[in-house]
């Protein structure tokens, strides 16, 4: 999954319907609503359902709606074939031959599956069960309350910032450093500049660490492991190595300055109350389980 979304879950009548958010919209799992009707070939009730006309016609509304770059001419096609014993639609192909965006398909052991907007969703689930909608809904609305999601979203913002303060620092190197080397040099400046700041934090480059972690480098970095106390600071760190790029001041100037900085914001912010509490809510929000959703529905 790409690691820009959120994935969750919510229960319903004891089952588990995943959520997923990509940017600021949810998508609900139409595999795991399946799964109520056909729990060993879920995508076998999604195909049955989408080759009703009326099915057809709402996608159709739908996107026409949401969708500047829906293919009406496609969905006209499908329309008068929908509803006859030949007619077959998957997700996939209406996707591909539609290019909606209402109903996405992901790929992935774990976390793939078929989603779609929750209108659309709901759409199905009352095709199910009007009982089951019912109790989709409820839950859903009860996620978009919880506390604990929505710090989760506030936590992925604050994340994408982070990403952004290092665009700033890149583009200082790009600036100021790449106009006086040549092309060869270019991409050994950055994972030197990249290294500034993981020696002045971690006293240690990028390669020494995927050294000595072969297991955890397979699947991410330094900074992807490392706690939140370390992400702050970094942030720091980048927009003040902007600053002194940008002085012209030499990178081994650079390195001790940032790594005193460095020192001095541990100690400030290791016991800081208004920090601890933020990690707090990190630790509730950003670990390995899945969010608590309160009480199933019965």
């Amino acid at each position: 999954m790409n690691k820009e979304n959120i994935k969750t879950e919510i229960i319903v009548k004891d089952r588990k319907i995943g959520v997923l958010r990509i940017g600021n919209k949810e998508y609900i799992s139409l595999t795991d609503l399946a799964r109520y009707a056909d729990n060993e070939e879920p995508r076998l009730p999604i195909r049955d359902w989408m080759r009703s006309k009326e099915v057809i016609s709402y996608l159709g509304l739908w996107e026409s709606i949401h969708n500047e770059n829906f293919k009406g001419g496609e969905f006209d096609t499908f329309k008068n074939e929908a509803g006859s014993n030949t007619f077959k639609m998957s997700p996939q192909k209406w996707i591909r031959e539609t290019n909606a965006i209402g109903i996405i398909s992901k790929s992935g052991r774990y976390d793939g599956g078929t989603f779609a907007d929750p209108d659309i969703a709901f759409e199905f689930a009352s095709w199910l069960s009007p009982e089951f909608k019912l109790y989709v809904i409820q839950e859903f609305q009860r996620l978009k309350k919880n506390e604990a999601y929505q710090n989760k979203i506030d936590w992925h913002a604050n994340r994408v910032l982070a990403k952004v303060s290092y665009v700033v620092h890149t583009d200082a190197i790009k600036s100021i450093i790449v106009p006086t080397i040549t092309e060869k040099q270019k991409k050994f400046v950055y994972a030197e500049e990249a290294d500034v700041l993981n020696v002045a934090l971690f006293g240690i480059t990028a390669k020494e660490w995927r050294e000595s972690n072969p297991e955890l480098a397979d699947k991410g970095n330094i900074r992807d492991y490392t706690d939140l106390l370390h992400l702050v600071i970094l942030n720091n760190l980048e927009n003040i190595n902007a600053e002194l790029i940008e002085m012209k001041i030499p990178q081994n100037e650079r390195l001790v300055r940032l790594n005193n900085i460095a020192r001095k914001q541990m100690e400030l912010l290791k016991n800081n109350k208004s920090f601890n509490n933020l990690e707090y809510i990190e630790n509730k929000v950003n670990n390995k389980q899945e969010l608590p959703m309160g009480q199933k529905s019965k």
